[in-house]
C-alpha cells in the first residue's frame, strides 16, 4: 500500500488551527486531525482542507473526564456521555469519518466495571447510528481499553487508534498490536524515551517527539504495522514544547511552524518508505 501522511495540527504553537492547515499543506503533508471542536469550527476546518486538498482524518475527543465513565453517577456519567454525542455529530456535520477517543484518564486508575462498558458502548452506538467510526486508543490503563475493545467487539465501527510513543511509555513496550492490530484504524505515531523511572508511570513522559529523535525501534514498529490492518493514511501526532520541569524538547528550540512540520515531514516520509 501506498501509504498516505497525516499530521495533528497543535503540537505547542500559537498559529491558529486555520493557518496551521495551510502550512501543513505547504509542508507536503495529504492531511491532518483537529482536536473534536464546534460543528461550526469543524466545518471551517473541513472547507479549507477541501480548498487545500487535504484529506480530514480524524478528530479527537477531549479525554479530561474519562474516569467519569467508570467512577460517575448516573447523572455526571450522563454529561460526560452527551459531549461525546456532541463529538459525534460534529464529526457528522465537517465530513470527517473517525473520532479518537481515551477511555481512562489516571495513572492510579485499574479496575474497569461493567457500567464503564456499557456507558462507553452506548457512545459507540451513538456514532454507528451517524455512520462515524470510534477509535479507541492505548493510553495508561490497559485494563480499561481492554474491557473497552471486548465489550465493542461485535461492533464494526469500533477500532483500535495506535499511539506508538503511548506503547513506550504507558504500555512499557507491551506490544499493543499484537493485541488490537486486527481492528486498526488509526495511528498516533511518535517517539518516546520510556519512563525516566520504571517504577513511577507519569503523564510527563508522554513526549510526543520526532520519529527518530528517542529510542523507539522504528524497524519494529513499522514490521508490526504492516502487519495489521494498517490504514492507507499513517498519521503523526508531534509535540514541540517541554513538558513542565523537562528539556527533551530542547532541540527544537527557535523552529518556526514551517520548519517543524517539513522536518516532521521528512521523518514521515522515511517511515513511509520503511512501511513499503
Amino acid at each position: 500500500m501506498d501509504h498516505k501522511l497525516c499530521i495533528g495540527t497543535g503540537m505547542g504553537f500559537d498559529e491558529s488551527t486555520e493557518e496551521q492547515i495551510r502550512l501543513i499543506k505547504k509542508a507536503g503533508f495529504d492531511g491532518f486531525f483537529t482536536d473534536a471542536e464546534s460543528a461550526e469550527k469543524m466545518k471551517q476546518y473541513a472547507s479549507i482542507a477541501k480548498e487545500e486538498g487535504l484529506f480530514y482524518q480524524s478528530a479527537h475527543a477531549p479525554f479530561g473526564d474519562m474516569h467519569i465513565m467508570w467512577e460517575g453517577n448516573e447523572e455526571e456519567a450522563e454529561k460526560v456521555i452527551r459531549n461525546l454525542f456532541a463529538c459525534v455529530d460534529a464529526c457528522r456535520e465537517a465530513g470527517v469519518e473517525i473520532l479518537i477517543c481515551h477511555v481512562i484518564i489516571g495513572m492510579e486508575r485499574n479496575t474497569p466495571n461493567e457500567a464503564g462498558v456499557a456507558r462507553f458502548r452506548r457512545v459507540a452506538e451513538y456514532a454507528r447510528e451517524k455512520s462515524i467510526k470510534i477509535a479507541f486508543e492505548n493510553t495508561e490503563g490497559e485494563e480499561y481499553l481492554k474491557a473497552v475493545m471486548d465489550g465493542c467487539r461485535d461492533m464494526d465501527n469500533v477500532g483500535f487508534c495506535f499511539d506508538s510513543g503511548h506503547e513506550r511509555c504507558y504500555n512499557y513496550s507491551r506490544d499493543m498490536l499484537a493485541l488490537y492490530g486486527d481492528r486498526l484504524i488509526a495511528t498516533h505515531l511518535n517517539d518516546n524515551l520510556a519512563m525516566k523511572d520504571e517504577n513511577v508511570k507519569t503523564w510527563l513522559d508522554d513526549l510526543h517527539l520526532l520519529p527518530f529523535d528517542g529510542d523507539a525501534d522504528w524497524e519494529y514498529i513499522t514490521s508490526r504495522l504492516k502487519k495489521s490492518t494498517c490504514p492507507e493514511y499513517l498519521t503523526f501526532e508531534l509535540v514541540k514544547k517541554n513538558k513542565p520541569g523537562r528539556h527533551e524538547h530542547d532541540i527544537y528550540d527557535g523552529m518556526s511552524f514551517s520548519e517543524y512540520t517539513s522536518e516532521a515531514y521528512k521523518r514521515a516520509e522515511k517511515i513511509r518508505q520503511m512501511m513499503q
